[in-house]
């Protein structure tokens, strides 16, 4: 029997690089209405619930289908707030309202290219290594390598890794340093007994999910923006289907 699960969509109504970026349009729709859509098109998931703060993003999300059980406190939106704290906080009212879930997902609006497909290939990861798998979280091949990064020690820099005898990392091509992956932001997915033990959203072990072509392609900055319109207009990438509340879904 398939655990009961719930799709949380985090959506503050502040964005300090990509203002407004939540409710945006793209490809004819608001950006978080994806994120919903694509929760619905898994069918993994028992509910969909948005957490804002912004009276005009819940009523957005309403409309294409999530639950908004109330506007989320100030103090757990700003743009420096943990993400356990919120979704703490969509726990307990949920279970206010005698609703509990053994699974929970983060969904965030800024990946629209992911799709009900890649929603369950990563459920099906997670429940393929459970137990003693506590998560699965999106990740990809990183483009920087962090053992090219350095920290600035005025007046001089260090390495930020720890360098190898021989050859440095920083001196080295990218193809002979150990693969590295970074996380994005498409999807995780967890046994909601973590928030509780050991207290985060992940827990001890995290599986690996490897996000493939586009479904793991974040906004984060306004490059990303204009890179996502073109990916759209040329048919690059796929977007979920949409259905606004009251149409058949």
């Amino acid at each position: 029997m398939r655990p009961s699960a719930v799709a949380l969509i985090p959506a503050r109504g502040g964005s300090l690089r990509v203002p407004g970026k939540n409710v945006r349009l793209l490809g004819g729709h608001p950006l978080i209405a994806y994120a919903i859509g694509a929760a619905r098109e898994s069918g993994c998931f028992d509910a969909i619930v948005c957490s804002t703060d912004d009276a005009a993003t819940a009523e957005i999300a309403r409309r294409y289908g999530a639950e908004v059980p109330g506007l989320r406190p100030a103090a757990l939106a700003t743009s420096t707030s943990p993400d356990i704290e919120w979704v703490r906080n969509v726990r307990e009212v949920l279970a206010s309202d005698g609703r509990t879930f053994e699974l929970f997902s983060i969904l965030r609006p800024t990946s629209p290219f992911r799709t009900g497909a890649t929603i369950r290939r990563a459920l099906d990861l997670l429940l393929e290594h459970s137990p003693p798998a506590d998560s699965v979280r999106a990740v990809e091949l990183c483009r920087q390598h962090p053992g090219k990064m350095w920290v600035i020690e005025e007046p001089f820099m260090r390495p930020l890794l720890d360098q190898p005898d021989g050859v440095p990392f920083h001196s080295s091509q990218y193809q002979s340093l150990p693969p590295v992956y970074a996380q994005n932001s498409s999807l995780e997915i967890a046994w909601t007994r973590v928030l509780d033990d050991p207290g985060d959203i992940a827990g001890r072990n995290v599986v690996p999910f490897l996000t493939e072509g586009e479904e793991g392609f974040t906004v984060d900055y306004p490059d990303d923006w204009d890179r996502a319109e073109m990916l759209v207009a040329r048919g690059e990438a796929r977007l979920p289907v949409m259905v606004q509340s009251g149409e058949p879904g």
